[in-house]
């Protein structure tokens, strides 16, 4: 294992931050690492993952109580995720946590536990799909769920600790507290970008000549690949236009920005487009032989993904015709 210098923090059941020593799990984190987000709820709700993805969900327990959740980078590259987990794993059953459930990457079941597992945003908490580690531990009603990432240049890891002690419903949040002044990110939903800065109405003529067009106002929840069961102008209308014209056959075509591994990121850009034509399908009655759903990852971005404002851009739902021959 890489050798690394540590130092000590406390994780923040019901105290917020604290020097070593102070009641609650002790955590030493790499010296190079910092924090760069934390979020405290006095009272809230958090589901400890107890086992892999199946069956359209992680089996787990739910636990009511202060949740607190934090993101460490540091800033050094690491050998691997378990040059990472391995310390805090041992802290934590050395502090008599015991390990609940542990994972890696495809054996937690990819990026569908990923998905259905509470993960802070991007730049803060980094995934890479491919790569990753998860564990959760439990002493009495403390409960603490580490997730462990890297990139090219840096290591990531979540951490996020439930204190159920004393809490009975109907409890009253506590006002005491307060976590640091880091880094609160807004995290964003996925939203299809529209081709212009004016958002016209996707017409047919355009996709005879033009190519390929984005279509504008689809919008996934963060990490879903699900559209959400509501109105989309830019499809009512692709539909329309294509049940006046039953023999052309188009294919809708998902993109992703850069996180994350390629083969993982065409999986999840095939599953959006997947969702636009069962919206097309089912929705409208559009036959089912003249749509397709492909992902091209992250292969063909339109803008710059060393940026928030371009990663976001590169994550779109395209669509093109692909009848070569076509008689209006």
């Amino acid at each position: 294992m890489a050798k690394h210098s540590w130092h000590v923090v406390a994780v923040t059941f019901l105290t917020g931050w604290h020097p070593a020593g102070a009641n609650g799990a002790q955590l030493e984190m790499p010296a190079e690492s910092k924090a760069v987000f934390q979020l405290t709820e006095p009272l809230a709700s958090y589901t400890l993952p107890l086992g892999p993805f199946r069956d359209g969900g992680i089996p787990g327990k739910t636990l009511e109580g202060r949740v607190t959740k934090t993101a460490w980078k540091t800033e050094n590259p690491i050998r691997s995720t378990m040059d990472l987990l391995v310390p805090l794993r041992d802290q934590l059953e050395s502090q008599g946590f015991a390990v609940l459930f542990a994972c890696e990457s495809f054996e937690c079941g990819g990026f569908d536990f990923r998905f259905a597992t509470p993960v802070l945003p991007e730049p803060e908490m980094h995934i890479d799909l491919g790569d990753y580690r998860y564990l959760t531990a439990e002493k009495g009603e403390k409960a603490v769920t580490l997730l462990i990432s890297r990139s090219s240049t840096a290591g990531f890891v979540q951490v996020i600790e439930v204190d159920a002690t004393g809490v009975t419903n109907g409890a009253e949040p506590s006002s005491e507290t307060a976590s640091p002044a880091l880094p609160q990110p807004i995290q964003t939903p996925f939203t299809a970008q529209t081709p212009t800065p004016s958002a016209e109405p996707l017409k047919g003529d355009k996709l005879l000549t033009g190519g390929s067009t984005i279509l504008d106002g689809l919008e996934f929840p963060s990490g879903s690949t699900t559209l959400p069961d509501k109105t989309y102008p830019s499809l009512d209308e692709l539909a329309g236009w294509l049940k006046s014209n039953p023999k052309l056959k188009i294919a809708v075509v998902g993109h992703t920005d850069a996180s994350g591994g390629l083969d993982v990121n065409i999986a999840i850009s095939k599953k959006r487009a997947g969702s636009v034509r069962q919206y097309l399908i089912e929705k409208h009655g559009v036959s089912a032989a003249q749509v397709e759903a492909e992902g091209a990852g992250y292969l063909a971005p339109i803008a710059s993904n060393l940026t928030e404002e371009g990663r976001r851009a590169n994550r779109r739902v395209e669509v093109m015709v692909t009848s070569t021959q076509f008689q209006p």
